[in-house]
């Protein structure tokens, strides 16, 4: 009785859990995983909103693209697949412009066409050194200080510059002079070389009775520097009138006063003595002319100052100078530096100039080129000073331009006045135009 009673309440309590769990929902269980198809990608999440005033807007992407007022919206570009390189593609090519031959080419991103750059041959350039009565350079001068004159006519200043020129120098060193005083002049001549600059190019020449070229135009340097070795092994004039006659003279042998198988005596004339400066100068000047523009040309001359059988007359050589816009800058030694024997030598007979030669051409080279006044020195230091002097006048000029007026003619005067008290002023005396280019 007992267990029927227990069976009972079990069967009860049975039927109680049971109830009791269908009345529950049962739990959403995920299925397996397919072979056939993948997996479907997991929901993202959603967008929580943002506090305004902590946070700040994304950067706008390049892809955003704005019409009126409207947004589209943003295209998220596809990650690339596991295990893949992501390939950017490739720039895309400019756009080619071409012109018709002869046209003028335009810039391709403004449109606007290039610049041209066009060399007025008109200019005219006048080097100009002011100097006070010491001899000492006045530098500071504006444009307002200077007055060009052109045949009387003022001229209006279209250029203007105090900056210093490179040089192109032609350096002339004469031969015929004594020995003694070439031995001189050759014992300066590193001095001559200290005097230039590495932005300077050097041409070397020599004079006698010929012109001789030693080395072509050049930079300041070792080069330089072994034509001036070259130079100190040269000789000048031997001392004394020639030797024409008696035991050193050029006559073969006499017995009894007279010559060995000689019908009759001969006539030894003494040697034809030349000094060739115009010359020099003219074959200095021709080589200057090709050389560049931008450089400041000079003729720097190193003589006694006689000129004595030239081709080349004092009046040609200079017309070569002032169309070519080249200075000469002079140091005056042995019978060029003492005052009284360079008067005397001025004073010439008619016709004599012809047979005797002339002293006075030097000094008329340098002051119608605007070269100043020669510098006439004895010693070796006052050589030397002389040097680093004329240099510095040839480098640091005024320069001034002015547009002339097109046309052939003569020459054409030039005049450079300085609003200034006391000054002394070297420019060149005018130019001779050159043939305007068709």
């Amino acid at each position: 009785m007992k267990t029927t009673g227990l069976l009972w309440v079990l069967g009860v309590g049975l039927c109680l859990s049971v109830g009791l769990m269908a009345q529950q929902k049962p739990e959403s269980i995920p299925d397996a995983p397919s072979t056939v198809q993948p997996p479907p990608p997991p929901p993202s999440p959603r967008p929580q909103p943002e506090d305004d005033s902590t946070s700040e807007a994304p950067p706008p992407s390049d892809k955003d693209v704005t019409t009126g007022s409207k947004e589209l919206p943003r295209s998220t570009p596809a990650e690339p697949a596991a295990g893949t390189e992501q390939k950017s593609a490739p720039p895309p090519m400019p756009p080619i412009v071409t012109v018709p031959a002869g046209s003028v080419p335009k810039d391709v991103e403004t449109g606007e066409a290039l610049p041209t750059f066009q060399a007025n041959v008109n200019l005219v350039l006048v080097p100009v050194t002011v100097k006070d009565n010491d001899g000492r350079l006045i530098n500071g001068l504006l444009p307002k200080d200077f007055t060009v004159l052109e045949n009387g006519q003022k001229q209006t200043l279209k250029f203007f510059t105090s900056d210093p020129f490179p040089l192109s120098a032609a350096v002339v060193i004469d031969l015929g002079m004594p020995d003694i005083g070439v031995r001189k002049v050759q014992e300066t001549l590193s001095a001559l070389q200290g005097a230039f600059t590495p932005f300077d190019e050097v041409g070397v020449y020599t004079y006698s009775s010929t012109v001789g070229r030693v080395s072509d135009f050049a930079g300041v340097g070792k080069e330089l520097t072994v034509v001036m070795n070259q130079i100190k092994t040269y000789s000048g004039a031997n001392n004394g009138p020639p030797v024409t006659s008696g035991p050193l003279g050029p006559q073969g042998p006499y017995i009894n006063g007279h010559p060995v198988d000689m019908p009759v005596n001969p006539v030894v004339t003494p040697p034809k003595v030349s000094r060739v400066l115009n010359d020099a100068i003219l074959r200095a000047a021709r080589d200057l002319s090709r050389r560049e523009r931008v450089r400041r040309k000079i003729i720097f001359v190193i003589s006694d100052g006689r000129e004595l059988g030239s081709t080349a007359s004092y009046a040609d050589t200079l017309k070569v100078l002032q169309t070519q816009n080249i200075t000469v800058y002079a140091i005056g030694v042995e019978s060029a530096a003492v005052p009284v024997y360079g008067s005397i030598q001025k004073l010439h007979l008619p016709k004599s100039g012809a047979l005797m030669g002339y002293t006075n051409l030097l000094p008329k080279y340098v002051a119608a080129t605007g070269g100043g006044t020669v510098y006439n020195e004895l010693s070796k230091a006052d050589i030397e000073r002389a040097y680093s002097k004329a240099t510095g006048d040839a480098r640091n000029q005024y320069t001034l331009g002015y547009q002339a007026k097109p046309g052939i003619g003569g020459f054409r005067q030039i005049e450079v006045r300085v609003r200034r008290p006391d000054v002394k002023v070297y420019a060149k005396d005018g130019y001779y135009p050159l043939p305007t280019a068709k």
